[in-house]
């Protein structure tokens, strides 16, 4: 994890990454950008093919998504309550986010060019830890 990104400490700490968090997916969405896929990370492609096994049929599998992903390239992607952590990431060519979307803290961040993106992904990995 980069350094600049340190787990917060309390509530405050934990208020101003998701905010920070929300302006950058706000930006990303609005940009209407794509980028190049960067990859899983392999414990969450490990829960994610097992979720995947255990209610089969229910999204997309993991799998698809990923390949499209290589493919196309992602975008970012607000749900409808942006303010609550939905964000996502799609297929550049995709709208289904119900059932074929990935959170952007399952993604690599390493090697990412893009700033905004690489930060999205790393402060979504902070926010959702409990």
């Amino acid at each position: 994890m980069d350094e600049k990104f340190p787990t917060p400490n309390n509530s405050e700490d934990r208020e101003t990454q998701k905010n920070e968090l929300l302006v950058l997916a706000k930006e990303l969405y609005q940009s209407n950008e794509t980028f190049r896929f960067p990859g899983l990370e392999p414990e969450s492609y490990a829960k994610l093919k097992a979720s995947d096994e255990e209610f089969p049929g229910y999204t997309t599998p993991t799998d698809d998504i990923i390949e499209r992903c290589k493919k196309e390239g992602i975008k970012i992607v607000l749900g409808k309550n942006p303010e609550s952590g939905n964000i996502f990431i799609l297929p550049a060519q995709s709208d289904a986010v119900e059932n074929g979307a990935i959170f952007p803290q399952h993604f690599q961040s390493n090697g990412i060019s893009n700033e905004k993106l690489r930060k999205l992904i790393e402060l979504s990995k902070i926010t959702t830890r409990k």
